[in-house]
């Protein structure tokens, strides 16, 4: 092999197809890698950090994203980078690369005709409207003589999130 080698350079020539297939296959590598404007789908399992179930995609089948595009949390958009199909890891986000910090001015008092009388129960999700027309997911916190207390953060901010992923496919980017 080496000689052959050694004597096609020599001549300027390329070898035939007979020294291509002594090659060994070309590694999983060569599948495309996560990378800005990849299409990915993917499997995960998110629990906190003490272990408790979170959310799956067991029963939806895997989640799909466009890399790059902030369509998932940024600390787990980073962890996938360079990944390719098949690969799996663990990735642990703390809450600054997830969903942030528990804000404590995200905590507002409402009067409580604001609330639906249905609503007025801690716990509660009601679908709120900000200031430019966004849409967002408000917790009532707590029910006061005249007021509501309304949480405003995302029930996973202040979390660290652990997620088990499992990459199903890589779609390259197109050029």
């Amino acid at each position: 092999m080496r000689f052959a080698l050694v004597l096609a350079l020599a001549l300027g020539l390329t070898l035939g197809v007979a020294e291509a297939q002594t090659q060994p296959a070309a590694p999983a590598s060569a599948a495309p890698a996560i990378q800005d404007g990849s299409k990915v789908k993917f499997d995960y399992t998110l629990t906190d950090q003490a272990g408790g179930m979170l959310d799956s995609s067991k029963d939806r089948g895997p989640l799909a994203f466009t890399q790059g595009s902030h369509q998932i949390i940024p600390g787990l958009e980073k962890a996938l980078e360079g990944m390719h199909a098949g690969d799996a890891k663990t990735v642990t986000v703390p809450p600054a690369e997830a969903y942030g910090e528990v804000d404590p001015k995200a905590v507002v008092e409402v009067p409580k005709e604001k609330i639906p009388a249905g609503a007025l129960s801690p716990g509660t999700e009601l679908r709120a409207q900000g200031a430019n027309g966004e849409q967002r997911i408000v917790r009532v916190k707590e029910i006061k003589d005249k007021t509501v207390v309304i949480d405003m953060n995302h029930p996973l901010a202040g979390k660290t999130l652990v997620f088990d992923v499992k990459i199903v496919e890589v779609e390259s980017p197109a050029k």
